[in-house]
């Protein structure tokens, strides 16, 4: 099975192709838009978008796309040296790392939907894994209301494996690691939550069954594993109307 292009290749080619679309339209129908270099770069941001759409890159890269070249032409112009450019680029790779790979981006869990898994979790103590825990803050939650469980964070991003490790400092029951989850071994914990994108979840899925024992729990939050119904879905009372899909392994692959 042939890999799908990587979503930096897929905006790269948008952006040029929006360039090329902008430039030639912009000299066909209207040169003295030219006069006006934001205009032209609103331009360029409207066809790469739509070349953006077209390449179906995800719905996110869109409001990127129209944005980009705007902002770079104003940057241009505010006096600021080019350390601090750098140093944005920097802080924000340490926080979404290597986000084109993975093509899951940085997704945060409501205290709403803390209490929904609380729910989920049997009554008698047990483990359970975040794959990729973000800033800590749900397993924050449900250490504080499991004191009887044990909580286990799995973040690859550096700046927020740092934020979740700050957040959870004292929870005698969190313990965060710095890694990639799938090179964990699923097998010690009873209940796996996820937050990430369409994009893994069937290979999620393969994992959690080839490795939990059966009867262990797969969450996934707001994206359900294609193909595979789950056994529940719950909806959380919070603002983005959350569901919760519930899966439950049934043996070793």
């Amino acid at each position: 099975m042939s890999s799908s292009p990587s979503p930096l290749l897929t905006a790269l080619a948008a952006q040029v192709m929006g360039g090329l679309i902008a430039g030639a339209a912009i000299q066909i129908i209207y040169p003295p838009l030219w006069t006006f270099p934001l205009a032209a770069a609103l331009v360029q941001g409207a066809c790469a978008a739509l070349a953006g759409y077209k390449l179906e890159s995800p719905s996110w890269w869109i409001p990127i796309h129209i944005a980009f070249t705007p902002l770079l032409l104003l940057g241009a112009r505010l006096p600021i040296a080019p350390t601090w450019y750098l140093g944005a680029f920097a802080l924000l790779l340490m926080i979404f790392w290597r986000t084109d790979q993975s093509r899951v981006p940085l997704y945060l869990s409501t205290q709403a939907t803390a209490e929904s898994i609380k729910g989920l979790l049997p009554p008698h103590p047990c483990s359970v894994i975040d794959l990729g825990c973000g800033n800590g803050q749900l397993l924050k939650r449900l250490a504080l209301m499991r004191p009887d469980c044990t909580f286990r964070g799995i973040e690859h991003a550096p700046l927020t494996w740092l934020w979740a490790r700050i957040n959870t400092a004292g929870r005698t029951n969190v313990r965060i690691h710095l890694g990639n989850f799938w090179h964990t071994d699923l097998s010690p914990f009873e209940t796996a939550y996820a937050f990430l994108s369409p994009v893994p979840m069937a290979k999620l899925w393969q994992k959690a069954q080839s490795e939990m024992r059966p009867g262990s729990r797969l969450i996934s939050n707001s994206f359900a594993i294609p193909d595979t119904p789950p056994a529940e879905i719950v909806a959380v009372a919070d603002r983005r109307r959350t569901q919760l899909y519930i899966y439950q392994t049934t043996a070793g692959e």
